[in-house]
């Protein structure tokens, strides 16, 4: 009883749980918006070769112009909606016995990163599509600017899941905020990322930018993770109310 009227004399913790529990299910949505997106955009399925010719190239922008524009329109609009869903990671992270937040206030570095690096890759590709009738090679370096600028600045992803992992390992306090294996799933993240780094020499074989390693891998990997986080931010979640004593 004595807890329960704390919480109500403290709405902040209530607060804190509830714009929480906001940004994490802005997750779900942005991925169901994320998918139709990257359905809309042809190149992805399969992606586009780096062997294409000029000619090529520019016969795909100029024959799917309104699906590439529709596409890229969406990302470039829905795809921040993912940030608050990672802001989640970052205030958990906030949460865990360590000495510092120096992980937290890193991974909120990588996390901004990333954002700006896929933006700039949906203003490559919008450009590739404003003026269809240009010089094929010149839509040709500015469809090698989108897809290498899309796959192969990896970096802060890797970073990302390092961070996190570490910050896991730290967190060496009696009711960790996130379970062990956590950790060992976002270290493996990072390691199946890492390799798409090739994009930006290969043009043939599985570390081309679309091959086994640097789209598909990359991008599963992403996404699992993203789903896996799910349930275990709700959880963290719950285990904050309960903690903090919020309804």
């Amino acid at each position: 009883m004595q807890a329960i009227t704390e919480a109500e004399e403290s709405p902040i913790a209530t607060t804190d749980i509830t714009t929480q529990s906001i940004s994490l299910w802005s997750g779900p949505v942005a991925g169901g918006v994320l998918l139709i997106a990257f359905l809309a955009f042809p190149g992805f399925y399969p992606p586009m070769s780096p062997a294409d010719s000029a000619e090529q190239v520019a016969a795909f922008y100029a024959d799917n112009q309104a699906l590439i524009r529709f596409s890229m329109i969406t990302l470039n609009l829905c795809g921040i909606l993912l940030a608050p869903y990672f802001m989640v990671i970052v205030v958990q992270m906030k949460r865990m016995a360590t000495q510092s937040h120096v992980f937290a206030y890193c991974y909120l570095t990588a996390a901004v990163s990333g954002a700006t690096i896929v933006a700039l890759a949906d203003i490559f590709f919008l450009v590739a599509a404003f003026r269809p009738e240009r010089d094929p090679e010149l839509i040709l370096l500015l469809n090698d600017l989108a897809w290498i600028t899309l796959i192969a600045p990896v970096g802060m992803l890797v970073a990302q899941n390092l961070l996190l992992g570490l910050a896991i390992y730290f967190d060496d306090g009696p009711e960790p905020v996130f379970p062990r294996w956590v950790g060992h799933l976002s270290v493996v993240t990072a390691l199946a990322m890492a390799p798409a780094v090739g994009a930006a020499v290969f043009t043939s074989g599985p570390l081309a930018w679309n091959g086994a390693i640097s789209f598909w891998l990359r991008n599963i990997a992403f996404i699992a993770f993203v789903v896996v986080m799910f349930p275990v931010l709700r959880g963290a979640l719950r285990r904050q109310a309960a903690a903090e004593s919020v309804a």
